[in-house]
């Protein structure tokens, strides 16, 4: 039996896992399209070589879309956006410093500044009770009014890049992590050079292109439904193939 057949059925076999994988990339996008400071994510492909004889592609890797997203008023003073590069520094459970565009922050029980998922802002100030009017200029200084209504400085928010921003890894929660593909963080005042400013009453929407990850989904059902009946008729044609040798 030629073993073409078995090559046609792998390549089908390929495709169809291929394309289930990048149909979550792409129903992932679409569920956050409506999150603050969310990046989109995209399928990068990689053509396979067997014995110099094309055998397909695989899903080689999912690369980060870092585009800036659209900014919209807000009304709330904890509401901050980065316009450019950067990304505002959390601390997660176990320690470890992660990464987030998304600057829709709030005072927990104990004053701290907390992402929605709860995890504390990295910066070297502090909002004690009874503060008012907290506001956020360009380059990161935070200032209040205190329980006598004079105008104090807080702190300052710093941003943190990578020279491939990319290449960061998924944490879950809007939330990312620096990688050996992103290089090493690198941390500097809102403002400086390569990095972004911030925004107060601000707030990044996701830079997710709706119409296009629709189109990318018709593409997706096309293609997977190609890959369905090649997958099926080629395992029609080894079966009467086996048959036929029995006879």
């Amino acid at each position: 039996m030629s073993s073409s057949l078995f090559h046609t059925l792998n390549i089908s076999r390929q495709d169809i896992l291929s394309r289930m994988t990048d149909l979550d990339v792409t129903s992932n996008n679409l569920a956050n399209a409506n999150t603050a400071g969310f990046k989109a994510s995209r399928s990068n492909f990689q053509e396979v070589l067997n014995q110099q004889l094309t055998e397909g592609s695989l899903l080689k890797s999912t690369q980060l879309l870092t585009a800036q997203g659209g900014l919209r008023d807000s009304t709330s003073a904890l509401d901050w956006a980065i316009q450019g590069e950067g990304f505002f520094s959390v601390t997660l459970p176990d320690g470890t410093i992660g990464y987030t565009r998304d600057g829709q922050f709030s005072l927990d029980a104990d004053q701290k500044l907390v992402t929605a998922g709860g995890y504390p802002l990295v910066w070297d100030g502090e909002i004690t009770e009874g503060m008012t009017n907290i506001s956020i200029s360009s380059d990161g200084n935070v200032t209040a009014f205190d329980e006598t209504g004079a105008s104090v400085e807080v702190g300052t928010v710093q941003l943190t890049r990578f020279p491939n921003p990319s290449g960061v890894t998924s944490f879950g929660e809007n939330i990312w992590l620096e990688s050996d593909i992103s290089g090493a963080a690198q941390t500097d005042a809102a403002g400086a050079e390569n990095f972004g400013t911030i925004g107060g009453y601000k707030v990044e929407g996701s830079n997710v292109d709706l119409g296009r990850e629709m189109t990318h989904i018709m593409i997706l059902q096309r293609s997977f439904s190609m890959s369905i009946k090649a997958f099926q008729q080629t395992d029609v044609m080894i079966s009467q193939a086996i048959n036929l040798r029995k006879a």
